[in-house]
């Protein structure tokens, strides 16, 4: 009798020691609060847990969830990328302008993400071997591409149709990128959000170049006495950053085919980060995972998409998504304060 006692109580313990370690992870109060505001929702309104809405809230978050994939990299590795609006900017608007003039597809795809993947790869040149703080090199980036951006399009719109030129059939297909449906039903642009999410968790996870990021994230001294190259490290990560900015851009512009340099991705940036962090991804580096800002992206996605739903006034929803940033924030540095204690 008492070995079975024994025994029930050495169970219970065993599933309490199973819950408390799944409440450690991070990731689990994430999912925890997209449930929670998910099923506040389903009761306040009749159409968010409709198939249609669902697809469009997944369509409406892939340009951020793209962007918020790359920066989970960068914040891994301790870094911060400001300049991501005016990348977004400047390569799908290249991308446009190429099109216009007669290129094929690829070629001028190809250039726009070459251009995003060179402004990353000189941030990282910067935040390393020009000992600069990446927020600072970010930041004096962000103003300089965007003069860049305004140069090149000399303050003028960028508009791709065939009454502005380029080939008819080239111009169909730019289009289906950002506005088709896979199988009449799923957005393409969720199909790119998923694949490259896959993409970048197998990288992350399962690679030597995602232990590396996380390395130099938590101890970067540590890092280099083992053999780690922490500034190249750094520059894969923030020339990943320039790729998929660059993508997200020229999605965005095959989405809607009309761009202004002055207007497009400003302030993206911001929401980029918050998604990360609301995500898991810490300020301090070495933490974070692509599960992780999925769910953040969910998060503020979901957010919006309820208020509109809601008719609730553009103005709280700035407000809102401010505060659901600060609170995210906030909860970073609290759990950083306990790790460390």
């Amino acid at each position: 009798m008492q070995e079975a006692t024994t025994k029930a109580i050495s169970g219970t313990g065993g599933v309490n020691r199973r819950f408390k370690a799944l409440f450690a992870v991070r990731e689990t109060g994430i999912l925890l609060a997209l449930l929670i505001i998910c099923s506040a929702l389903t009761l306040s309104t009749t159409s968010f847990l409709t198939l249609q809405n669902l697809l469009n809230v997944g369509r409406q978050v892939s340009l951020l969830g793209i962007m918020a994939i790359g920066m989970t990299f960068v914040l891994i590795s301790r870094e911060v990328d400001l300049s991501i609006g005016s990348i977004y900017a400047i390569a799908g608007l290249s991308t446009g302008m190429l099109i216009v003039s007669g290129w094929l597809l690829f070629p001028a795809m190809g250039t726009g993400l070459l251009i995003g993947s060179a402004i990353g790869c000189l941030n990282g040149l910067l935040s390393t071997y020009g000992r600069l703080p990446s927020f600072i090199a970010t930041l004096g980036m962000l103003s300089v591409v965007r003069g860049a951006a305004l140069l090149i399009t000399n303050g003028q719109p960028v508009t791709v149709n065939t009454a502005k030129g380029g080939r008819g059939d080239v111009i169909d297909q730019f289009y289906f990128l950002g506005q088709g449906h896979l199988f009449d039903r799923i957005p393409m642009l969720l199909i790119f959000f998923i694949l490259i999410a896959l993409a970048a968790w197998f990288l992350l996870s399962k690679t030597t170049f995602g232990f590396r990021v996380y390395a130099v994230g938590g101890n970067e001294k540590a890092a280099r006495l083992s053999g780690i190259q922490v500034s190249q490290t750094k520059i894969l990560t923030f020339t990943l950053m320039g790729l998929l900015s660059a993508l997200a851009g020229i999605l965005s512009l095959a989405f809607l085919p009309s761009g202004q340099a002055g207007r497009t991705g400003v302030g993206l940036e911001l929401d980029v980060i918050a998604a990360a962090i609301v995500g898991g991804a810490s300020l301090s580096g070495g933490e974070g995972t692509i599960f992780g800002t999925i769910l953040g992206v969910l998060i503020i996605g979901v957010l919006r998409n309820g208020l509109i739903l809601l008719g609730i006034s553009p103005f709280w929803q700035t407000t809102v998504i401010g505060l659901v940033i600060i609170c995210a924030v906030g909860l970073d540095k609290w759990t950083e304060h306990r790790r460390s204690n």
